[in-house]
């Protein structure tokens, strides 16, 4: 799924949750933060070409618009880096240790990880083997359920009248 749906998706579930259990604004940034920072982390060794390399801007546009098949051409470190961060944003194994991690240390579970854990979920099934699957069980294995590619035009018109329609049903009752 793309990045703004994430964080679009979380920010509805967080009026939906606010209902269940009181949420203040900071959970609630924090969750929608981290239902997008698995996509943007990835981007950061593309940030950084884009920052000191003359042809940098144009290769990270092309990559954040590629389709399958089509990625730009990077140097092999920027494309390891890229593909490990994408890896190790979308386990769940690395996720259930980080939520582990927060559970022992809080005596609680922190709220603000279910944006994380909705971005791995949904990419799961919004994920094509040939673009970027999520490998839910790295670093064991790379495997990746073969999903509807998200960028798929008639999906992703599917996806954001799906987000109205759940909005306006959470917004009316409010």
């Amino acid at each position: 799924m793309d990045i703004l749906a994430h964080g679009l998706w979380v920010g509805v579930g967080t009026v939906w949750l606010h209902r269940h259990r009181r949420l203040d604004r900071r959970t609630t940034a924090l969750a929608v933060g981290l239902a997008v920072v698995p996509d943007l982390a990835q981007l950061l060794p593309l940030v950084y070409l884009a920052l000191f390399s003359p042809d940098g801007w144009t290769v990270l546009l092309a990559y954040a618009n590629a389709l399958p098949g089509y990625e730009p051409a990077m140097s092999p470190v920027v494309s390891e880096l890229t593909h490990h961060l994408h890896c190790v944003m979308h386990s769940a194994l690395v996720a259930g240790v980080v939520t582990i991690i927060c559970w022992i240390w809080l005596k609680r579970f922190w709220i603000p990880l279910l944006g994380w854990w909705s971005h791995i979920l949904i990419d799961v099934f919004t994920h094509s083997a040939d673009f970027y699957p999520s490998p839910v069980f790295y670093p064991v294995t790379y495997w990746g359920f073969d999903g509807i590619a998200w960028n798929t035009p008639w999906f992703m018109v599917a996806n954001y009248l799906t987000m109205l329609v759940v909005a306006v049903a959470v917004w009316r009752h409010r």
